[in-house]
């Protein structure tokens, strides 16, 4: 396994971050190639996922240590994936949030498609950032409003 961390400061409560972060229908809004996202029980969102140009469909447990602001993911249907979302307060206004993605790199290309080796870990890492960043600019203008 593969394993990818990132973070990003985003300038919004903790609090607000953690409900956005529970809302599945606002994950196509932040993560690239999610086409659809619904829940799927108490603990389960189910994902619709661009795939090298066909569709693929995950199911994806949710588990929250709610106290630590700690969400934990793993497909139960679709390819083998898995990662945390930590919210970390800066002060009262502002969080962190560190993202944690676990993978197989044959996995991935195997299920999506892409490249392989370096340039695989450097789409994915490309990838995770560009959503980490999606997600800040959707819960700061839900902020606004």
């Amino acid at each position: 396994m593969s394993t990818l961390e990132e973070h990003i400061d985003i300038s919004v409560p903790v609090e607000r971050a953690w409900d956005v972060l529970h809302r599945a229908e606002v994950y196509p809004r932040f993560l690239n190639g999610v086409r659809e996202a619904r829940a799927a029980g108490e603990r389960r969102t189910h994902l619709d996922v661009d795939a090298g140009g066909r569709t693929q469909e995950l199911e994806v447990e949710i588990v929250d240590r709610e106290m630590e602001n700690v969400m934990t993911w793993q497909t139960r249907i679709g390819p083998d994936l898995a990662g945390t979302f930590s919210l970390l307060p800066i002060d009262r206004e502002h969080t962190r949030l560190q993202a944690r993605f676990e993978y197989d790199p044959g996995t991935i290309k195997d299920s999506f498609g892409g490249p392989q080796g370096f340039a695989q870990a450097v789409a994915i890492e490309r990838g995770v950032r560009s959503d980490l960043e999606q997600f800040k600019e959707l819960v700061e203008a839900e902020a606004t409003r």
